[in-house]
């Protein structure tokens, strides 16, 4: 019921932003008779915006805004060998790419990868564990952040459906999550509430089948799971089945509908392990684990579909040793992309060609460590942050915005296994 003097507009929001496009939903604005706004919550401000036609100057506000983080949260693994107890935080100075300790932000079981809402409100962790509440499954964690203490709070914690839960992400209005599990081969989806916590889950899918290799592809192997740019598509990358499902999305209420076709099919043996969409919407990088390639992939946003545009290899042709692609970063203005391959541990740097969305080799160097485990460019992105598990440590590297070329050299911050940095 709208308070007296107050009206109701509807509009759809439908306004592009570099060819990406924001969520095509319907929304109420409540306006009142002399003309002001209710106060509102910058959530739900992101969600009104395109009934007026300031739409881009919303979503330039919001890379503005995050330009501004200056704590780093990050995951690690607490298994056997580890010393690490769960996510810690650090305070970021991007002036000289230093980061200072903060301690433990929150104790969590093996949480090797994080996702926060669009308003770095809230954090989620996908809870790496093979068992959770008696049921042979991980886990998926919600925090509030604090961040003038650097402290994560627990808000609730919830059953994953699947165990190795090894991802986790939110949709682009911070209405709705999504993990991967591992070794459970599966793909569950959960409603975030107004506070941040997590509901049961609303749609599972069991995956069945292997794929060539019988050492990794032995069963489905959910490894990713990324919501296309206007959160009308959930996408599953499965290393195991070498294939990225595919799911219509209502992120009203997280509940997931395969498409039609319901998946794109890599090469056999490929291994797709991790997915990044180009900031125009138009393509999307996948990169292969087992076959150490980046694909791009152009994106069909109306149908939801995927198609080859080029394959590119992270390490020399001449090399056959063990060798593994591990994650991909995009700058915000599309023009550069950087990847991490572990065993042949190593970061290749490419040009990004917002046209074609082909790729172009610039170099390939030290990735300051052993075992890459995942990539963050910082929010100035002056720098590139590598989480290098075996090294114990993640290895700074300067960045240049106009050549794209990274330093040689790294700056090394000491942490117990490291596996995934967010900027909140």
């Amino acid at each position: 019921m709208l308070r007296a003097r107050e009206k109701v507009a509807w509009n759809f929001c439908c306004q592009d932003f570099g060819g990406a496009g924001l969520p095509q939903r319907q929304y109420e604005v409540s306006i009142r008779d002399d003309g002001g706004m209710k106060e509102l919550n910058r959530r739900k401000f992101i969600q009104l915006a395109a009934v007026a036609p300031g739409t881009v100057k919303v979503l330039q506000s919001r890379a503005a805004e995050e330009s501004r983080r200056r704590l780093l949260m990050v995951g690690t693994q607490t298994v056997s060998g580890s010393t690490s107890k769960g996510i810690y935080a650090f305070h970021w100075d991007p002036a000289t790419g230093d980061l200072q300790s903060a301690g433990l932000a929150a104790e969590s079981d093996n949480p090797t990868f994080l996702a926060i809402d669009p308003d770095a409100k809230f954090l989620f962790a996908a809870n790496e564990i093979s068992s959770f509440e008696a049921q042979k499954s991980g886990a998926v964690s919600s925090f509030a952040v604090d961040h003038e203490a650097a402290r994560l709070k627990p808000i609730n914690q919830v059953l994953a459906m699947g165990s190795g839960t090894c991802n986790v992400t939110v949709d682009h209005l911070g209405r709705a999550a999504f993990c991967a599990n591992y070794n459970g081969g599966s793909a569950t989806s959960f409603v975030i509430d107004y506070n941040g916590q997590l509901t049961d889950a609303v749609s599972h899918f069991q995956y069945q089948g292997h794929g060539p290799n019988k050492d990794r592809q032995e069963a489905p192997h959910a490894h990713r799971v990324t919501v296309s740019p206007d959160d009308r598509f959930l996408l599953v990358n499965d290393l195991g089945l070498d294939c990225i499902h595919i799911y219509h999305l209502n992120d009203a209420n997280a509940k997931l509908t395969p498409n039609d076709p319901a998946q794109w099919n890599a090469a056999p043996g490929s291994g797709p392990r991790a997915l990044r969409f180009h900031p125009n919407g138009r393509f999307a990088y996948c990169v292969h684990e087992l076959a150490s390639q980046v694909e791009v992939l152009e994106w069909d946003r109306q149908k939801g579909t995927l198609k080859s545009v080029q394959k590119v290899s992270l390490i020399p042709e001449d090399d056959h040793g063990a060798t593994r692609g591990c994650d991909i970063v995009i700058t915000r203005n599309g023009r550069f992309a950087y990847a991490a391959n572990r065993d042949y541990d190593c970061l290749v740097s490419f040009a990004v060609d917002p046209g074609s969305g082909k790729l172009t080799f610039l170099a390939r160097g030290s990735c300051g460590g052993k075992i890459p485990r995942h990539l963050a460019l910082d929010p100035t992105e002056h720098w590139l942050l590598v989480a290098n598990e075996q090294s114990d440590v993640i290895s700074i590297f300067a960045r240049d915005e106009k050549s794209g070329k990274l330093a040689g050299s790294a700056k090394d911050v000491p942490v117990s296994k490291p596996q995934c940095l967010v900027f909140v």
